[in-house]
This record gives C-alpha cells, sequence and structure tokens, in this order.
C-alpha cells in the first residue's frame, strides 16, 4: 500500500486530484471518466463523485493500487 501526504494546512484532497497527484492518472479529464465508471473505490466502496474530499486515513483503491492518506 502506497502513502500520500497532504501538504501544509489542507484538510483534504479532492479524489481526482489524488488520483493525478498520485500518479495514476495523466490528466484530470482521464480521472473524470475513470471515476464516472466506477473505477475508484473509497474505503471500501465505489466512488462516483470526483469531487470527493479525501480526509487523512482514508484508503483509496484504484487500478490494483491502494493509497492511504496521511
Amino acid at each position: 500500500m502506497r502513502e500520500f501526504q497532504l501538504h501544509g494546512e489542507e484538510d483534504f484532497i479532492k479524489l481526482g486530484q489524488l488520483l493525478k497527484a498520485a500518479g495514476l492518472v495523466d490528466s484530470g479529464v482521464e480521472a473524470k471518466y475513470a471515476i464516472e465508471e466506477g473505477k475508484a473505490s473509497v474505503n471500501g466502496e465505489v466512488c462516483a463523485m470526483r469531487g470527493k474530499k479525501i480526509h487523512a486515513g482514508d484508503v483509496v483503491a484504484f487500478g490494483g493500487e491502494e493509497i492511504r492518506v496521511r
């Protein structure tokens, strides 16, 4: 499982932004379509909202990878 550290005083990162920042997609557009197609899950539940707020402690799964946000 990989880890992603929130920056500075950020309380959250949006799901689409996380996928891009973690290098799992090449663009925001790619993230949008992948999320809308139900290819991402947050804490074990499929999530189709690219604007979903991901907080420290959440686990995101996408493309066979898991990322824990810190």
